[in-house]
């Protein structure tokens, strides 16, 4: 598998498991999760001191622990999100120093670690005190409590403060072949860590639920039936809709971090990954360019937003039925 290395020298695997909806409490299928993830050459694991309210932390650091002996690993969490673990519930957005220190203190006593791999800012706004947030990754850096840090979130005027006044070596966002929004985001300056490769279930052969539960109002301006037609010319292309989705991020050079709750579900996504390495170039940028390029609208200067996706919707549409239509 290929790994991709941040400018702090943290390899992290080309398919990374992300750890939000893993099974916490069937400790026996969480070991199989983990266990089949090392083998498969996955050296990244994602998680949150947000997800379960520390407990997300509490369980996979255990588990990492415990495998920590036979392979090597790393571990990305995020922090701004102050919350009370007793309560399980959110306090406050606070990406103050003072409590991204004692934030730190508390994952790393979760995650049975004595430095954080890498720590990322869990969202973030312009308003915030970005200077101080900066200040403080970086002394927590120098005293050795974490390797790298970076950022989660879509928002481009603050990616554009971190990229221009911090040395972050990783940005998460939502990338995939049809919320392509955060392809803008894309740089040499880090490494580009890819959430919702799969869009909700919807890039999977369950596609038909997906629209019904979680897109029955459409999204990113596609009514519910145009999200079927781009899916439908998708496959007519004879590859499993998660190998496309994946030999699209591959093309990319991103890292595709994807969540799973199950052993059968981490194979299967790995036999699609595999499966992806098959898929030809071509294939790619043909179904690219029947997919409107969209761009994130808020959070930024209207100046820059990029209108193709405007005047071209309709000319991409037609292109889609056309092709659907023809015997």
């Amino acid at each position: 598998m290929k790994h991709f290395v941040t400018k702090d020298k943290q390899s992290i695997s080309q398919f990374a498991l992300g750890t939000m909806n893993l099974p916490l409490d069937d400790r026996e299928e969480l070991s199989e999760i983990i266990r089949l993830a090392f083998e498969s050459c996955i050296n990244y694991f994602d998680t949150a001191d947000l997800y379960q309210y520390g407990k997300n932390e509490a369980v996979i650091g255990s588990i990492l622990f415990d495998y920590g002996q036979f392979f090597e690993y790393n571990i990305g969490t995020k922090v701004g999100n102050e919350f009370d673990a007793a309560l399980r519930e959110k306090i406050k957005w606070n990406p103050s120093a003072e409590y991204i220190k004692h934030a730190v203190s508390q994952s790393k006593l979760r995650l049975s670690r004595d430095v954080i791999d890498l720590l990322m800012l869990h969202g973030g706004t312009v308003h915030d005190n970005m200077d101080e947030t900066i200040r403080e990754f970086e002394s927590l850096k120098r005293k050795g409590d974490i390797k790298s840090y970076g950022i989660s979130t879509t928002r481009k005027n603050v990616i554009d403060y971190y990229t221009e006044n911090s040395d972050i070596s990783v940005l998460m966002a939502p990338l995939n072949i049809i919320d392509n929004r955060s392809e803008e985001y894309l740089s040499d300056d880090y490494v580009f860590l890819a959430r919702g490769p799969l869009m909700q279930g919807l890039l999977t052969e369950n596609y038909d639920v997906a629209l019904k539960t979680k897109f029955k109002h459409g999204y990113m301006g596609y009514s519910q039936d145009e999200l079927r037609e781009i899916i439908l010319m998708i496959k007519e292309y004879g590859y499993p809709l998660e190998a496309i989705a994946y030999k699209y991020l591959m093309n990319k050079n991103v890292v595709i971090v994807q969540g799973v709750s199950t052993v059968s579900q981490l194979k299967k996504n790995l036999r699609h990954y595999e499966t992806a390495k098959t898929i030809r170039d071509e294939v790619i940028e043909d179904i690219c360019s029947k997919v409107e390029k969209k761009h994130y609208k808020e959070h930024r200067d209207p100046k820059t937003v990029t209108h193709q996706e405007d005047n071209d919707k309709k000319n991409v549409l037609k292109k889609l039925r056309k092709k659907i239509s023809q015997p």
